[in-house]
């Protein structure tokens, strides 16, 4: 990732995400953070709360600089899933399966690292947004820096696609949550968005892990 690139998803990766944060449990002890970027998620969440947090970040400028932050970063591919990371009470995968070859093994995975009945936050573009629509119009698939066409982008969920990820890794979703964007992302305009998927370009899911039988 070079400066250039850094800078375009500065806003979408490094910035802390109050929604992430208010969906981890106050009394959640040990959270695992795939794809932790700078440690944004950390550093909230130590604020608020005594909590241990672990995160595996593949960027090395990112992984640098969240090891001030988190307890334990680990620097490499989220698919290949360490052995030693032991059991956690929360998990949240922010914007990241989307990027991964197979997000629903390795979300598998990570669930198997959670106590039973204990939370996983899950947040995914929503490739059923209007402007995927209006892109493919013009003749040809959107590729931008970031967001919901990011270039980077290997899978592409809407909010089915999403739960059934979820369901199919072990979980049970309690809440969601869509992230409005009617014209221009981030305006007073997105307040009076409906809440349907059309403009929705996030959808931020709350969901528990079932417990054994």
């Amino acid at each position: 990732m070079d400066r250039d690139q850094r800078a375009a998803r500065a806003a979408a990766y490094e910035s802390e995400r109050a929604e992430i944060v208010a969906l981890v449990p106050a009394r959640a002890r040990r959270v695992l953070d795939l794809g932790c970027s700078t440690g944004w998620l950390a550093a909230a969440l130590k604020a608020r709360q005594d909590v241990e947090v672990v995160g595996i970040e593949r960027e090395p400028t990112y992984a640098q600089e969240a090891r001030a932050r988190c307890d334990r970063v680990i620097e490499g591919n989220v698919e290949d899933v360490p052995r030693d990371l032991g059991r956690f009470d929360c998990l949240v995968a922010a914007d990241i399966l989307e990027h991964l070859v197979d997000p629903w093994a390795t979300l598998a995975a990570y669930v198997a690292l959670l106590e039973p009945g204990c939370r996983a936050i899950v947040s995914l573009p929503n490739v059923g947004h209007w402007t995927t629509y209006a892109r493919l119009a013009t003749g040809s698939w959107p590729r931008l820096p970031e967001g919901i066409h990011d270039a980077s982008h290997l899978r592409w969920f809407t909010l089915r696609d999403a739960i059934e990820l979820c369901e199919g890794a072990g979980l049970v979703v309690e809440h969601v949550e869509r992230r409005p964007w009617l014209l221009w992302r981030g305006t007073r305009l997105d307040r009076h968005a409906p809440r349907i998927g059309a403009f929705t370009f996030q959808h931020v899911l709350a969901a528990r892990r079932m417990a054994r039988p």
